[in-house]
């Protein structure tokens, strides 16, 4: 297809790519055009980097990188060049990729801006590599850039779903005394942290703190605060959050309703979480997919399995399609009643139905098993996951080890625990209270005290749980040892 030309200016053929989003594929043979009708119209390094942006966003990584090396090779590149390209990869989880992209940027002698580490940091966060993201941070500050907001909130963020609430606390205080002002994104990010520890008073005092500095709380604000509420299971305090909310004149959107009326079915209040649908449906705002899986799974709850189904039929009716959260919560709630066939019906169901199931769905048949003791049947499941190409996460794993540790089993749980490392998954307080207690029953309390100190090297704080499996498996004979190594080695005293 010829391309009408209008203009000979390489800037109107630049914004005509901006203006046909979802496009791409017109947009790289209007470039393609223009390099063909080379005289008077030739593309801009303008031109090249919307193209390159756009088969970013897109996905199309490898037709990006083929403009990118055109630009390298013509000695056109820029940074703006290759942040979209970076940014691409590491969404995709191309973390070595995105590296020697980098690397070569560098090498041809391009500077990276602070758009180029803010993308670093954020998307080696993303990919869990806190450590990685925190070199590149300094890296930057090394090189004299200075971080912006940007740099800074995606820091906190990335610290805050870290657990690492202390030093995001630290970026906090050198963000303020850098001379940048925190904004309502900052603030909920922090809430967001404490909430994520089940520090409820801590995100009350930040959301107080932020009202004292004129930075006003919003929806968003109140739906984390709530649902950090959830979280504790102060159910009071949900409701104390929303009727708070609408007090200051904000008005509620989907997200915040839904966990309202989350919290509602966990108390049981079945009568008050459908009002709350009413309510919604008043102001405007209609239900959606999660809206109906929050009120299913909470008739599942409640052994209202009749009134579930007939919910999932009006969700059909209404138009909305059923996702693999819907079809999970059924299979959990006759996992739970026994009827593993009924179960499995509905997971085929699910997957005659184009969706693929999830890591919990495929964790909720594990355990069932595990609990029943049908290891056989178990792995299984285990095997199917892996098969499918879903990776286990560490409920998974804590769900076999727990039953192989309760059987004896506790090389094989051990076995799975190396498994975890090796896939980049980070043990829990839960995952080393399993290997504890097994380890102690089987009178291997070596091993034992050396994950106990393991704990407390990672910042894993055990709980009575983990100290009861501890000292529950010693004798008399080794509960002197036991005491000492942990005052000596592990306390420091």
């Amino acid at each position: 297809m010829a391309w009408p030309l209008s203009s000979r200016s390489a800037t109107v053929y630049s914004v005509c790519c901006v203006m046909r989003p979802g496009r791409m594929d017109q947009a790289v043979a209007l470039l393609k055009d223009m390099e063909a009708r080379a005289a008077g119209c030739l593309p801009n390094d303008v031109t090249y980097n919307v193209v390159i942006n756009g088969l970013a966003r897109k996905g199309e990584l490898e037709k990006a990188a083929q403009l990118v090396d055109i630009m390298r090779l013509s000695k056109k590149a820029s940074a703006f060049t290759y942040n979209p390209l970076i940014t691409g990869l590491l969404a995709r989880d191309f973390v070595e990729k995105a590296g020697a992209l980098l690397l070569e940027m560098e090498n041809e002698g391009i500077v990276p801006t602070v758009v180029t580490y803010n993308t670093l940091i954020d998307g080696l966060f993303k990919t869990g590599n806190a450590e990685a993201a925190q070199v590149k941070f300094d890296e930057m500050r090394a090189k004299g850039l200075l971080p912006d907001l940007i740099t800074y909130n995606s820091l906190i963020n990335g610290y805050c779903k870290a657990g690492n609430l202390k030093q995001a606390l630290c970026l906090f205080g050198d963000l303020k005394r850098a001379g940048l002002g925190p904004t309502v994104l900052t603030y909920n990010i922090l809430i967001d942290g404490y909430c994520r520890l089940g520090d409820l008073e801590g995100a009350r005092r930040l959301k107080e703190e932020m009202t004292e500095e004129d930075c006003l709380p919003d929806v968003c604000t109140y739906t984390i605060l709530m649902n950090g509420s959830c979280m504790v299971r102060n159910l009071a305090m949900v409701r104390i959050f929303f009727d708070e909310m609408l007090s200051k004149g904000l008005e509620p959107d989907c997200f915040a309703y839904n966990t309202r009326i989350s919290a509602e079915l966990t108390i049981g209040a079945i009568t008050n979480a459908f009002q709350l649908r009413e309510e919604m449906m008043l102001r405007g705002i209609s239900s959606d997919t999660v809206t109906y899986n929050v009120l299913i799974d909470g008739l599942c709850k409640t052994g209202s399995l009749k009134d579930a189904y007939v919910l999932w039929m009006k969700m059909v009716t209404d138009g909305l399609r059923l996702d693999c959260v819907t079809y999970t919560c059924l299979i959990h709630a006759h996992c739970e009643r026994g009827r593993l066939i009924e179960a499995k019906n509905i997971f085929d169901g699910m997957v005659a139905s184009g969706l693929s199931p999830s890591v919990v769905t495929y964790t909720i048949f594990i355990h069932t098993y595990c609990r029943r003791g049908n290891l056989y049947l178990a792995y299984g499941w285990f095997r199917k996951m892996l098969e499918e190409g879903v990776e286990p996460n560490e409920v998974t794993y804590n769900v076999l080890m727990h039953a192989l540790c309760r059987m004896g089993r506790t090389e094989s749980a051990y076995q799975h625990f190396h498994e975890m490392l090796e896939r980049g998954l980070v043990p829990n307080k839960y995952t080393y209270t399993l290997l504890i207690d097994g380890s102690c029953k089987e009178g291997n309390w070596v091993h034992a005290i050396r994950l106990y100190c393991e704990m407390h090297q990672k910042g894993i704080h055990p709980d009575h749980c983990t100290h009861n499996a501890l000292f529950k498996g010693f004798g008399e004979g080794h509960m002197y040892d036991a005491v000492q190594y942990l005052e000596n080695v592990v306390l420091g005293t």
